[in-house]
């Protein structure tokens, strides 16, 4: 068997592996109700994505001459849509399994979704009344015949389509837009009950009083998914073009790109599928029938609107909002003094939005830099930049126009940016700028200070309180002056070439990194002790991949926790017995990366913003940093350690590549690594006079929890109900 059969899985088949993960809650009792229904979503939201993106990038492929293959596997376009469609179906038909349990646990908790094929007289002329009077005057119908084009069908909107004929014309077709011109959910109080409606259901039973004077022959609703693939025509690229007015054309186009899955109505009448196939240009084995919801991101209204009853607390994790600075505690001052580093969601972003506005009226402060990928709609942070530009402050903002669907709030926000008076520029044409980078120079005495932030996830408010991610704080010169090149080149189209603590993508970020696994590959091969633990979202580089397999078959320890996208086999017999592979999910979404090399005194640590994906390694500007302050490295180490001890989030690879969740070992409490690190991170808050955090031993024994990961630990701390927005594609297009 060659070398690339026997440990390599195809990238999109793992990425489906992973929203199987994400299903799995949705019908994971020690999961609460509402949560469940949550997960649901999720999993939907992802699937949108997945077709939107990677089955459409792959659509594009096939139309290619000599098409470009997976780069691990080998696999053609062609080859790739064959393997995939099957198993969107399978994890379709499990989604559809779950909807209907969780319909029924529903009910017993007293919301009952109406079942508009079993009304009762009284029920019919309710919402029969209701339709009439609610939802016919905004109803647009269209019909489709031999005068009349088919329409445009927007991306992800839901229609009702009815197959007519009428006396004089024959067969037509009639189409009514539903999902985007009303609520998705409608709630009805009865009795005890709260009955709960999909709005297109109720708009399909009475859909056929639309069309007066037309025999509805056959109907059903239907859902077009659209390709979202788009990128930056090179020609396009003119000097004398504002970036921005490019970006905002290619959105416009993306709007209309072709269909590549249709959504039915359980038993949608054939003929009505092959019309709409034929008119989409969309394969049969990309036509999905389904009996839970077209669009499951309704299911985000339907556990909103329970947890706003505010009578059914069990059905949701408890609340834990992250933990607040103490009285008195000045991030600003406090990293003069040490390192800093902070956990999301654990520990509040708060007082990094202190820091930067303490620096926007601090006299000595000359520029403030910061690289911006994902911001939250109404900003804080933006905020604290713009009113530093106002200040007289040099505000230089890095900001990725090329953030997948959120390319309309970075363009409204570089414009706000550049009204201020900032400088904004928009990184590479050929490099996405992935980076989680702020610099602050300040000038005391004629010399040039710097304050350095690195993190691993998102300037954003909201993704902070949902996602696990690292910021790391210092104002090591070395350091800052490391960073202040960064600027500079990003600035100049220049990729960084040189570091010594950093780690910048794509020409000082893997590289670094295989000289740290051939270290231990060393140490292996003089028989002394060897290991790896690597913490990312996605890995897929074949280089980085041969290397841990290499190391390996030295006989390294390798442990990887890996969130989401995993195509190196874990276990395989003379290639990687010594890898470990677990993937964790959970209340929030893994997020930070972490790679730490050997152990002791010897040990190396970084964390980054890029995975191991061959997009981050070679076509994104990233950047890392290896954390040399022992308490701070000793605390990585610990989030590390605590991961590998989960029995709750956690599920390990087989040496065939599929997941079993990790159970605890007999007479042992299950480990819930997430609800444990409010505990670990209790003193997170150091300051110079202030005792260390608890030793990682200590905090052992707080992961023990019950057998139901919502129920426990740290019930006195709050997090706000997490925003359906955010929410809706929490797992999905990772927010990176």
């Amino acid at each position: 068997m060659e070398k690339s059969e026997s440990i390599f899985i195809n990238r999109e088949l793992s990425w489906l592996d992973f929203d199987s993960r994400v299903l799995a809650l949705a019908k994971e009792k020690t999961v609460p109700l509402g949560e469940r229904l949550k997960f649901a979503a999720i999993f939907g939201s992802n699937m949108d994505e997945f077709f939107m993106v990677r089955v459409g990038s792959l659509y594009d492929q096939t139309l290619v001459k000599n098409n470009k293959t997976d780069n691990v596997t080998h696999m053609t376009a062609a080859e790739q849509i064959a393997a995939i469609m099957p198993r969107v179906a399978e994890l379709q038909s499990k989604c559809d399994k779950y909807f209907q349990h969780l319909v029924t646990a529903l009910a017993q908790e007293g919301y009952r979704k109406v079942d508009f094929t079993k009304l009762s007289k009284q029920q019919e002329h309710f919402w029969k009344a209701y339709f009439q009077r609610e939802l016919l005057p905004l109803l647009s119908p269209q019909i489709v015949d031999s005068r009349h084009p088919f329409p445009f069908l927007n991306n992800k909107d839901i229609y009702y389509m009815a197959q007519l004929r009428s006396k004089n014309d024959g067969v037509s077709y009639g189409i009514v837009p539903v999902s985007s011109q009303f609520e998705r959910v409608l709630f009805i109080k009865d009795g005890e009950e709260t009955c709960f409606a999909f709005v297109e259901e109720l708009v399909a039973h009475y859909a056929a009083t639309i069309f007066a004077g037309s025999n509805v022959q056959k109907q059903c609703l239907f859902r077009v998914t659209r390709n979202a693939d788009i990128t930056v025509d090179e020609g396009m690229m003119d000097h004398d073009i504002d970036f921005r007015d490019v970006m905002s054309d290619l959105l416009k186009k993306r709007r209309k790109l072709a269909a590549v899955r249709l959504q039915f109505w359980p038993d949608a009448p054939q003929e009505i599928v092959k019309f709409l196939r034929e008119k989409l240009v969309v394969p049969a084995d990309r036509c999905y029938a389904q009996t839970s919801p077209l669009d499951t991101g309704c299911l985000f209204k339907l556990a909103s609107r329970i947890s706003g009853d505010g009578s059914h607390n069990a059905m949701f994790y408890p609340p834990a909002k992250p933990m607040q600075a103490p009285a008195g505690y000045d991030l600003y001052t406090e990293v003069r003094k040490h390192d800093v580093l902070l956990a999301y969601p654990y520990q509040s972003i708060r007082p990094f939005i202190r820091m930067l506005l303490q620096a926007a009226v601090d006299p000595d402060v000359v520029s403030i830099k910061m690289t911006l990928y994902r911001m939250a709609s109404d900003s804080q942070i933006v905020n604290a930049l713009i009113a530093a530009a106002e200040n007289g402050k040099e505000v230089v903002a890095m900001v990725e126009l090329r953030a997948r669907f959120d390319e309309q709030n970075n363009i409204d926000w570089s414009k706000q940016l550049e009204d201020a008076g900032c400088t904004v520029f928009y990184g590479f044409d050929d490099y996405k700028v992935h980076s989680k980078l702020t610099l602050i120079t300040s000038r005391k005495d004629g010399k040039y200070k710097y304050l350095t932030q690195i993190g691993t996830g998102n300037y954003n408010e909201k993704t902070s309180e949902l996602y696990t991610d690292l910021s790391f704080i210092t104002t090591r010169q070395e350091i800052g002056e490391e960073a202040n090149a960064v600027f500079n080149n990003m600035a100049l189209q220049r990729l960084t070439s040189e570091a010594d603590t950093m780690l910048v993508a794509p020409l000082r970020f893997k590289s670094v990194l295989l000289e740290e696994m051939d270290r231990q590959i060393a140490l292996a091969m003089q028989g002394k002790p060897a290991s790896m633990i690597l913490k990312n979202n996605s890995i897929n580089d074949p280089q980085i991949i041969d290397k841990i397999s290499e190391a390996s078959c030295a006989g390294v320890r390798v442990d990887m926790i890996v969130r989401g996208i995993c195509c190196v086999r874990a276990g395989v017999p003379g290639r990687t017995e010594n890898v470990h592979i677990r993937s964790l999910v959970g209340r929030y979404l893994e997020h930070s990366r972490i790679y730490c090399f050997g152990s002791g005194e010897n040990m190396r640590i970084y964390i980054a913003s890029g995975d191991f994906l061959t997009r981050n390694t070679e076509r994104r500007v990233e950047v890392g940093v290896r954390v040399d302050d022992p308490a701070i490295a000793k605390k990585l180490r610990g989030i590390l350690d605590l991961q590998l001890r989960d029995t709750v989030n956690a599920r390990e690879m087989q040496p065939d590549g599929t997941y079993i969740k990790v159970k605890p070992a007999p007479g042992q409490p299950p480990v819930d690594s997430q609800m444990a690190m409010f505990g670990y991170f209790q003193n997170g808050f150091e300051q110079a006079t202030e005792k260390p955090a608890p030793a990682v031993k200590t905090v052992a024994k707080r992961a023990a929890a019950t057998t139901q990961p919502a129920v426990r630990a740290h019930k006195a701390a709050a997090l706000r109900p997490a925003k359906t927005g955010l929410l809706q594609n929490l797992f999905g297009r990772n927010k990176k």
